[in-house]
C-alpha cells in the first residue's frame, strides 16, 4: 500500500510539511514525480478541465510544461483540516514567444488516509506580466 507523509489528520505543522512538499514536486516540473503523490483515480478540475487518474495528470502536466516555460510556483497554506487542505498560489511562466504570466489561485485538496491526494479543485487566473515584473526570479 502506498503511503505519502505526512498521513492525515492533519496538524498545522503537517499541513505546511504537506504544501510545501507540494511546492517542491511541482518547481521539478517533473510529470511522473508530481503523479505519485496522488491516488490512482485521483479526480482533478483544473480550470475547465477535468482530469482522472495518474496517467491523465502525466499527460496534463507534460503538456502544460511544454507550454508554460521556466515555471516557478509558490503555495500558501490558507486553511486545513482533518484530510482536506486549502492553498493559496501563484507561479510565474513565459510562451515560447517570451510573454510572461503570473497565474494565481486557490486549491482545494482531499487526502485519502495513505496521505495520496485524491482529489484537487483549482481555480486560476492568469495575468500578463512585464518580465521585469517578476517575483520568482
Amino acid at each position: 500500500m502506498e503511503q505519502r507523509h505526512p498521513l492525515p489528520p492533519f496538524t498545522l505543522e503537517t499541513a505546511l510539511q504537506k504544501v510545501q512538499m507540494a511546492e517542491d514536486a511541482w518547481n521539478t516540473r517533473d510529470p511522473q514525480k508530481v503523479a505519485m503523490a496522488y491516488t490512482v483515480d485521483t479526480e482533478w478540475r483544473n480550470r475547465d478541465q477535468f482530469v482522472n487518474g495518474r496517467q491523465e495528470v502525466i499527460a496534463f502536466l507534460t503538456k502544460k510544461w511544454e507550454r508554460e516555460l521556466d515555471y516557478k510556483l509558490k503555495k500558501e497554506l490558507w486553511a486545513y483540516t482533518d484530510n482536506r487542505i486549502s492553498v493559496r498560489f501563484e507561479y510565474e511562466w513565459h510562451d515560447e514567444e517570451g510573454n510572461w504570466f503570473r497565474s494565481y489561485g486557490n486549491e482545494q485538496w482531499e487526502f485519502d488516509a495513505n496521505g495520496l491526494m485524491q482529489r484537487r479543485f483549482a481555480s486560476i487566473n492568469d495575468l500578463r506580466i512585464e518580465e521585469g515584473d517578476r517575483k520568482f526570479v
